[in-house]
């Protein structure tokens, strides 16, 4: 399968628009090496023509026209076949409403994310004004087949992050999306709060990982004076620290190890930063927009 990374960001993009932080600085002064990044979203394709899209950002409609295989090929139409939700994550679901001049929209969401799109964020109502929506209930556990060649199995991250929108529960789901032909796995995790046993599972066997890199340190919000919250609090599991992702992940025999959704704050983004250096040298890598791979 061919995988793309169209935005490598957390919420906000890189930089983010009211940030001056250091990495911030950086990027719009060049003073250090350094890319600018848009918000999260990744599309696979069993055949380099149908394409699925993990996540709705906000910066959509630039991401694909970045991406020629993304390009209608008739006078009104998209290789875009259904986009598949982790959550109800503005910074993952506003890309919905770009996409309205769409003839019809398939997404695939859990009934908890469905409800909050419906009645937390009205946003499905305000797309379905626009054009027809197919929702796809994702039940974790179950094989779904996308394509010939292409299936997806949804699995729970657990959380105990709270919902802004008032209604239902907070609901996370991973992907772990498989090439019949091959038996190679790719497993998406843009949001994870802790490697638990459940979700460790779900990570044996895959050939690469795009994991959750939104912060270095539990506390860097709080120690910039932007957030009075941590990590994982915000539901991201920091990479740095004792009882980080990265020393849990270094150990693990996957190919290719990649951290994506990376908020601003992050030294990480930085080409030059010691944290950098730590995160190559465990064998992981930085995702970038227009990060192409083949699985």
């Amino acid at each position: 399968m061919w995988v793309r990374v169209l935005g490598a960001a957390a919420g906000g993009g890189f930089p983010q628009w009211n940030c001056n932080c250091p990495q911030c600085r950086a990027v719009r002064d060049g003073s250090r090496p350094c890319h600018p990044l848009t918000q999260s979203s990744v599309v696979v394709s069993a055949d380099y023509r149908r394409w699925f899209l993990l996540n709705a950002s906000p910066d959509i409609h630039a991401q694909i026209e970045s991406f020629p295989a993304l390009h209608p090929r008739g006078i009104r139409d998209s290789p875009l076949q259904a986009v598949l939700l982790t959550d109800a994550e503005l910074d993952h679901t506003l890309g919905l409403l770009l996409l309205r001049e769409a003839a019809r929209l398939e997404v695939h969401a859990t009934e908890a994310v469905h409800e909050t799109l419906c009645r937390g964020t009205s946003l499905l109502q305000i797309l379905g004004a626009y054009t027809h929506v197919e929702w796809r209930q994702v039940a974790t556990g179950t094989e779904v087949s996308l394509t010939d060649g292409l299936s997806y199995q949804a699995f729970e991250v657990p959380t105990d992050k709270r919902t802004r929108f008032g209604v239902g529960k907070e609901s996370v789901v991973g992907y772990r999306i498989t090439d019949e032909r091959t038996g190679r796995v790719l497993v998406y995790l843009p949001g994870v709060q802790e490697l638990t046993a459940s979700v460790r599972a779900q990570l044996e066997g895959c050939t690469c990982l795009l994991f959750d890199g939104t912060c270095w340190q539990d506390d860097e919000l709080i120690r910039l004076g932007i957030a009075g919250k941590t990590s994982r609090e915000m539901g991201h599991l920091p990479i740095g620290g004792a009882d980080g992702s990265l020393k849990q992940l270094a150990s693990l025999s996957i190919e290719r190890k990649i951290y994506i959704h990376i908020n601003n704050t992050n030294p990480i983004l930085l080409e030059d930063a010691p944290e950098r250096r730590i995160v190559e040298e465990s064998g992981l890598e930085v995702a970038v927009d227009g990060l192409e791979l083949e699985i």
